[in-house]
C-alpha cells in the first residue's frame, strides 16, 4: 500500500534509533512511525484499503492469521516482524532509493516520507473527515498511553495511580487513567514545567523526585497510606521502572512498564515485592490490536471521548523536522 503521508509526529523511539543505540537500527534509513496520509495506490492482492482511503500506518500490524493474533492476550502480530525489523518489505526489498542507492524501511512504516509505501497489514482505515495532523498521534504516543492504562492495567473506578513521565505517552495514560475512574492521579516529572497541561489531563497533584531527599517510592508510599493501586513507567529508565514498581501497594499493586529502555539494560528489584503481591507488566501500543482498534480510536476522538488536539504543542512544516527534534528532547 502506497500512501501519500500528510501529516507525521516525531517520537522519542525515531531519536533512539537515530542516535545509534538501537541493535536494530539500519542506515541509512527513513525514520518516523506516527504519521497519517491518502493511500495513492495499492498492489496486488490488495483488498482492505484502495486509492482515495484515509489510512494511519501501524508499526504493530495485525494480519489475523498468526496465533499472537489468534489470542485475545497480546497484540503483538508476528508475521512480518522479522523483515520489519530488517528495515525491508515482506518480500525482502526496499522502496526507498536516493541517488539509485538503497534507503532502509524503520518499523514498517517511515512516515517522514512524502510518500511511503507499507504491508496491507500494516495499514488502519480510518474516517476521511478525520484531522490528520491530529490522529497522526494515535499511530502511536496517545494510543500508547491511552491503552496502558485501560487495557494493559485496566485501570478500575476509584483507585489510585502514579504516572512517571509527563511527556505525551504520561499525559495519554493520565486521560486513561481518568476515563477509567481513578480518583486520585498522581503525576510524576523533574520538569515542573509539565504540571500544568498534566493537571488539565486528570493528574490530581504532581511531584518532583527531586524535591525530597527520600526515594520516590518511598514518597509515593508514605503519601498513598501503602502505595498505588496502578504505576506507570512512561520514560523508559530501568531505575524509575524500579520505583514505580515499588511505589505500588503490597497484596495487589501493578505496574506497568511503558517506556522503551536502551538496549542491554536490565530491571531489577527485591524477588520480595512480587512474592508479596505487587504485579510487573509491560505494553507495547498499548495492547490495542491495531487494523481492528486503531479506527475505533479515531472514531472516539471524533465523539470526544478521548483527547488528541490537547497533544499538540507544535506545528511545523516537514523541512523543520530537526527544530521538532529539539523541542521534543528540550521536553517543549
Amino acid at each position: 500500500v502506497s500512501s501519500q503521508i500528510v501529516a507525521t509526529a516525531v517520537c522519542h523511539t525515531d531519536a533512539y534509533t537515530l542516535s545509534g543505540a538501537d541493535p536494530e537500527g539500519c542506515f541509512p534509513v527513513i525514520l518516523g512511525h506516527e504519521g497519517a496520509g491518502i493511500v495513492e495506490s495499492v498492489g496486488e492482492g490488495v483488498t482492505k484499503v484502495k486509492k482515495g482511503d484515509t489510512v494511519i500506518p501501524l508499526y504493530i500490524p495485525q494480519c489475523g492469521e498468526c496465533k499472537f493474533c489468534k489470542n485475545p492476550k497480546t497484540n503483538l502480530c508476528q508475521k512480518i516482524r522479522i523483515t520489519q525489523g530488517k528495515g525491508v518489505m515482506p518480500d525482502g526489498t526496499s522502496r526507498f532509493t536516493c541517488k539509485g542507492k538503497q534507503i532502509y524501511h524503520f518499523m514498517g512504516t517511515s512516515t517522514f516520507s512524502e510518500y511511503t509505501v507499507v504491508a496491507d497489514i500494516s495499514v488502519a482505515k480510518i474516517d476521511a473527515a478525520a484531522p490528520l495532523d491530529k490522529v497522526c498521534l494515535l499511530g502511536c504516543g496517545i494510543s500508547t498511553g491511552y491503552g496502558a492504562a485501560v487495557n494493559t492495567a485496566k485501570v478500575e473506578p476509584g483507585s489510585t495511580c502514579a504516572v512517571f513521565g509527563l511527556g505525551g505517552v504520561g499525559l495519554a495514560v493520565i486521560m486513561g487513567c481518568k476515563i477509567a475512574g481513578a480518583s486520585r492521579i498522581i503525576g510524576i516529572d523533574i520538569n515542573k514545567d509539565k504540571y500544568a497541561k498534566a493537571k488539565e489531563f486528570g493528574a490530581t497533584e504532581c511531584i518532583s523526585p527531586q524535591d525530597s531527599k527520600k526515594p520516590i517510592q518511598e514518597v509515593l508510599v508514605e503519601m498513598t497510606d501503602g502505595g498505588v493501586d496502578y504505576s506507570f513507567e512512561c520514560i523508559g529508565n530501568v531505575g524509575v521502572m524500579r520505583a514505580a514498581l515499588e511505589a505500588c501497594h503490597k497484596g495487589w499493586g501493578v505496574s506497568v512498564i511503558v517506556g522503551v529502555a536502551a538496549a542491554g539494560q536490565e530491571i531489577s528489584t527485591r524477588p520480595f515485592q512480587l512474592v508479596t503481591g505487587r504485579t510487573w507488566k509491560g505494553t507495547a501500543f498499548g495492547g490495542w490490536k491495531s487494523v481492528d482498534n486503531v479506527p475505533k480510536l479515531v472514531t472516539e476522538y471524533m465523539s470526544k471521548k478521548i483527547k488528541v488536539d490537547e497533544f499538540v504543542t507544535h506545528t511545523l512544516p516537514f523541512d523543520k523536522i530537526n527544530e521538532a527534534f529539539e523541542l521534543m528532547h528540550s521536553g517543549k
